[in-house]
């Protein structure tokens, strides 16, 4: 994720929020990096996860929110940080302002890109530890391993394959089967 200025002044929330509107990035300690294009293989499991947590929380009548990138979240005012996770689940709606989510996410899913794994596995793991986000899973398709961060439990890294079902801590009976989505991937 390269960085999109080489200045060392920190971008502002308004300075953020007046990019081009087609302008992909994320903003780490104020410093803006780019984020390049998602790949068929990350949209189609995006696509397939979504579907599974939000059909999970509609027939469970939930009261949490399930978005999918491009969504903000703001972590932090000072510094900023702002972060567009692949999917997230919000169950506080107070967090919601019409136009981010100001806040940690309860729940959220990162799919690696070829040429940005380090974010997710050490950037956002951090950032996403730090400000209190609950559970963060890293899904990366071309090993075809999922890693749940379980932070509440202090649980980092249990690594999974495509070929498991995996237990989301966030719900007492929601199971993804990660078999499910390879074969979407065929």
């Amino acid at each position: 994720m390269p960085a999109l200025t080489q200045n060392h002044d920190s971008i502002t929330l308004e300075e953020y929020e007046n990019l081009p509107s087609d302008t992909r990035a994320e903003i780490f300690d104020g410093q803006i990096y780019d984020m390049g294009s998602p790949s068929q293989e990350h949209q189609t499991i995006s696509m397939e996860l979504s579907v599974i947590l939000n059909q999970y929380i509609r027939q469970n009548q939930g009261a949490c929110k399930v978005f999918a990138a491009p969504f903000d979240v703001k972590l932090s005012d000072d510094p900023l940080v702002i972060v567009q996770p692949d999917l997230m689940i919000i169950c506080d709606k107070s967090k919601l302002d019409g136009k981010r989510c100001n806040g940690a996410p309860d729940f959220i899913i990162e799919i690696i890109s070829p040429g940005n794994a380090s974010d997710d596995y050490i950037k956002k793991l951090y950032y996403y530890q730090k400000y209190g986000v609950r559970e963060y899973w890293i899904v990366d398709p071309t090993t075809r391993r999922v890693f749940v961060n379980d932070f509440e439990n202090g649980k980092l890294n249990i690594p999974y394959t495509f070929d498991d079902t995996i237990k989301v801590g966030l719900y007492d009976h929601l199971y993804i089967n990660f078999a499910e989505i390879k074969q979407a991937l065929s």
